[in-house]
């Protein structure tokens, strides 16, 4: 009797085929099936066609393009199991966004090969990537590259799987053990290290920020301080100036004054010279 084939051979196969466009999907798949042993065959002949919106997203998965999602799906769920809801409320804006973007992603590489993504199956594709986000057997079966109908995640609550994929579910599809309490606290106690970090790390930069606004205002009074300072030392040598100047004046106007005050006194002698003379004259006129 023939040993029926190996998961990993008809899991492999099932790669394969699932890489092609959807509508060659069908007529590859049988002309694999028609080419093997009739067991391994059989079950190649059981490989559902992938709705265009799985593919879409397999096709996200081969092009390396979830690293981000999957990265992004651990912190999240680190944060449920924390109880974390301000980890959450902020996570959850980059998961809405990254979700989005990933999505668009994909619709342009399923357009790059020829296979258009109508607005339901984009919705799809959207709800699929979301899933894989949320919920770790969920990532674990879209990165298989396998993926034949789309997934939903309801809040935090596990996939449904069933049927999902072509060929054996992956080890990581199982749902994953509860954290232990000794790990929650553990990881508990990191977040508030990390979190007492960043902080710390705020107050240092904004410290810093506040130093160094300080010290541009020091350097701009130190250097008003010294042109004030120059310009003072400038004003003294020239109110010295003004000083001698004014002593020289002084001393110019008490000589000049000196000189008026013998003119006036010529002046008055002269004077009474002259009026001498005149009643000379006029007593001589007389006679």
């Amino acid at each position: 009797m023939p040993q029926p084939s190996a998961p990993d051979e008809l899991d492999a196969i099932a790669v394969e085929l699932y890489a092609l466009p959807p509508s060659e999907f069908t007529a590859a798949r049988n002309a694999r099936a028609a080419a093997s042993d009739r067991p391994l065959g059989a079950r190649i002949k059981k490989l559902p066609k992938p709705a265009v919106a799985a593919w879409a997203v397999s096709l996200l998965g081969r092009e390396g393009q979830l690293g981000d999602a999957l990265d992004l799906a651990g912190a999240l769920r680190e944060a449920q199991d924390d109880l974390d809801a301000a980890e959450l409320s902020r996570l959850g804006g980059q998961r809405r966004a990254l979700v989005a973007a990933l999505s668009k992603q994909a619709v342009a590489l399923a357009g790059e090969r020829g296979v258009t993504v109508g607005a339901a199956a984009r919705d799809d594709v959207e709800k699929t990537i979301n899933a894989a986000v949320m919920d770790a057997a969920a990532a674990a079966a879209v990165m298989t590259g396998r993926l034949v109908r789309p997934l939903e995640a309801t809040g935090f609550e596990h996939v449904d799987l069933a049927d999902a994929l072509g060929g054996s579910a992956p080890d990581g599809s199982a749902a994953p053990p509860p954290a232990s309490r000794d790990d929650l606290a553990e990881r508990r106690a990191r977040k508030e290290a990390e979190k007492a970090a960043r902080e710390a790390e705020r107050a240092e930069s904004e410290a810093e920020r506040e130093l160094a606004r300080i010290e541009g205002r020091l350097t701009k009074a130190r250097d008003r301080a010294d042109h004030l300072h120059e310009r003072l030392d400038e004003l003294r040598a020239e109110v010295a100036r003004f000083e001698r100047d004014a002593a020289d004046a002084d001393a110019e106007v008490e000589r000049i004054d000196g000189q008026r005050e013998d003119a006036a006194s010529v002046a008055r002698s002269a004077g009474k010279t002259a009026d001498r003379a005149r009643a000379a004259l006029e007593e001589r006129t007389r006679r």
